[in-house]
């Protein structure tokens, strides 16, 4: 099936497995968990078990989430880099070093005609990630996006 046309509007990348399914259950575990610890207190039979069970789902949901962010930091480490590359043939120069991480991130979905210009001005200005993407004309799709 092939990717649906990437705009601002429509580049976010939603898996309903990973951000509905996944942390659906996970919120209902730790909600029952917590509800089944409130109604172990004072039962010493049950509240070891009960915080046990609490303190694993904390850990579920930390695990979720740092695979997403530790994912995503890597993603963007890949990203500065194929884009001071982008910017170094086009140019002979590496990206401005005032560009963050994140504006570099935004930059990668501009074609390469408006590329070099839109990296200035995102530097010079300090343009947020949301802007540049905004200012983006003809939008580069990055399917292989996480």
């Amino acid at each position: 099936m092939p990717e649906p046309t990437q705009s601002f509007e429509k580049h976010a990348k939603f898996v309903p497995m990973y951000h509905q399914v996944l942390f659906g259950i996970l919120f209902v575990t730790f909600i029952g968990s917590l509800v089944n610890l409130y109604h172990s207190l004072g039962d010493h039979e049950r509240i070891y078990n009960a915080s046990l069970i609490t303190a694993l789902s904390v850990a579920l949901i930390m695990t979720a989430l740092f695979a997403r962010v530790f994912a995503l930091g890597a993603q963007d480490r890949v990203i500065r880099a194929e884009e001071n590359m982008r910017h170094y043939l086009m140019t002979g120069k590496m990206l401005d070093p005032r560009l963050t991480v994140k504006q570099i991130v935004g930059l990668r979905f501009a074609s390469d005609g408006e590329f070099v210009e839109l990296a200035r001005k995102a530097a010079e200005s300090g343009m947020a990630q949301k802007d540049i993407k905004r200012a983006i004309r003809n939008w580069r799709a990055d399917n292989d996006r996480l």
